[in-house]
């Protein structure tokens, strides 16, 4: 799969995005607003058991975001399961040395199009942690609603964080034909 966007390209992961994942991952900035599933710090060993995990997978739900010419961030979804099921999170990072520009926003969009398009869902959903202000702004910008706080849910980095929920809707968003 390949989606272009202005000044980046989201892509399948594939074998040879070991070093250049593992340098933008390697940010404790980027560590502290993503799941603790996500080492930090970083290193190629890491990047090799993810690579070795998503690549080929099916269903895809796991991309590349591709800037200059190398895998600098990620994006994907956790399909939710049972009653759920026609729901999915959405989750992103994008190495530091890119923030600012306005990628982010312009990959979720085309990526939340692309995935109403592709798939069955209904409602695409993502948590932000409270320190992040800069996340909440990208999924706004995205077309993303804040639906709500959860208060004191999570912990990460020995503090307890609220987060912030946003929610796009298959009936709110018209997604262009693929």
């Amino acid at each position: 799969m390949e989606l272009e966007v202005p000044g980046a390209r989201i892509r399948s992961w594939r074998a040879g995005d070991q070093s250049s994942l593992a340098r933008h991952a390697d940010s404790r900035r980027v560590w502290l607003n993503v799941r603790d599933h996500f080492p930090h710090p970083y290193t190629v060993a890491h990047a090799d058991a993810w690579l070795e995990r998503i690549v080929g997978a099916e269903p895809q739900t796991q991309f590349a975001i591709e800037v200059e010419g190398e895998a600098a961030g990620g994006i994907g979804l956790m399909l939710q399961e049972d009653v759920a099921r026609y729901s999915a999170e959405l989750g992103y990072w994008l190495g530091e040395a890119h923030w600012g520009r306005g990628l982010m926003t312009q990959v979720v969009r085309r990526f939340t199009d692309y995935v109403f398009a592709s798939l069955e869902l209904q409602r695409i959903f993502a948590l932000v942690f409270e320190w992040n202000p800069g996340s909440r702004r990208v999924l706004e910008k995205a077309g993303y609603t804040f639906e709500g706080r959860l208060r004191h849910a999570v912990v990460k980095d020995g503090h307890i964080l609220d987060q912030f929920v946003y929610a796009a809707i298959r009936a709110d968003v018209v997604a262009p034909p693929q």
